[in-house]
């Protein structure tokens, strides 16, 4: 693993550029050339068969290494792009910033880095809570990193890379409300918004909160417009988008502790156990050479004000 290591982190460039993106439910391709990400030579530019002819962790001409035609990671360099789906409305992580039409966050530059590892172009999906296992198991996308929870349940349908940030759900509410806590919430018996099929919803059941005062939205920008208008008293989800949600809304407020702790992972489909392998080993990279502080610091510091913390990288 350590010449692997060696090699990624002499592969991989931070990447300070964002691509293209798109409408939201379509995807977004880098322009080629516009990225760090695909130097002139890169493996996104040689024969689809070239891969086939070198024997797998050759140097590319790009400096990424090549791999077997039939493997998951020789069929990525053929395409010549990795596929991710990432959210597209949550500041800090996965965002469509409105006026450059650019997918920016620390998922998405994620996504760039571990595309340059491979000598490809990134490509973006937009991948909401509930669909991205599907968008998986159907192999619209490569990877989905989409501050996705690794847990028990998830697992037992897809694989998941090394966590590489740890999240907590907590509370946001406008900054006049009396409501401090979770607890407070339940108590108190009002309506608190979340995103279907999020792990945030299941937390807030076993938290007490009702159905009938559990409200539920495809995005966080539709949970965070229902509080701003009054249809429920909080959002409640991982502490990393109530931040981006606090900072486009002018008088809302994270507030309370993390009553869970949410470990991101970046989200596989069973059986690309090459893929899952390569991914950690430039999260590990990432973490030795400094680039995920430096991501931190662009995307997650800004909004949290604290330090970066040492990166998770479990297992």
């Amino acid at each position: 693993m350590r010449s692997r290591l060696t090699l990624l982190m002499a592969a991989v460039v931070l990447a300070g550029c964002t691509t293209g993106g798109a409408t939201p439910g379509t995807s977004a391709a880098a322009t080629p050339g516009t990225s760090p990400a695909s130097p002139a030579g890169s493996a996104a530019e040689s024969p689809a068969g070239s891969a086939a002819e070198s024997p797998a962790g050759s140097p590319a001409g790009s400096g990424a290494a090549s791999f077997p035609a039939d493997s998951t990671l020789g069929q990525i360099q053929a395409k010549g792009e990795l596929t991710c789906g990432v959210k597209f409305d949550v500041i800090a992580f996965g965002f469509r910033n409105p006026t450059s039409g650019e997918v920016e966050g620390f998922d998405a530059d994620l996504c760039r880095e571990i595309a340059a590892a491979l000598g490809v172009e990134p490509k973006f999906v937009e991948a909401i809570s509930a669909n991205r296992i599907p968008f998986l198991l159907e192999d619209r996308v490569d990877l989905v990193i989409s501050t996705m929870t690794r847990n028990e349940e998830r697992l037992q349908q897809i694989d998941f890379s090394k966590i590489y940030y740890l999240a907590g759900q907590r509370i946001l509410v406008k900054s006049d409300s009396d409501y401090q806590s979770i607890d407070d919430l339940v108590a108190a018996g009002v309506p608190v918004c979340s995103g279907q099929g999020s792990t945030s919803e299941a937390n807030l059941r076993e938290a007490g909160v009702t159905e009938d005062n559990l409200v539920l939205f495809g995005t966080y920008t539709e949970a965070a417009a229902a509080l701003v208008d009054g249809r429920c008293d909080a959002v409640s989800t991982d502490d990393s988008i109530l931040f981006g949600l606090a900072a486009q809304n002018e008088g809302l407020e994270v507030r309370g502790e993390r009553f869970t702790e949410e470990p991101l992972g970046i989200g596989i489909k069973k059986g690309k156990e090459d893929l899952v392998e390569f991914v950690n080993d430039v999260l590990e990279a990432m973490a030795e050479d400094g680039r995920w502080a430096a991501l931190y610091d662009k995307h997650i510091k800004p909004y949290t004000g604290e330090e970066a913390p040492e990166p998770p990288l479990d297992m």
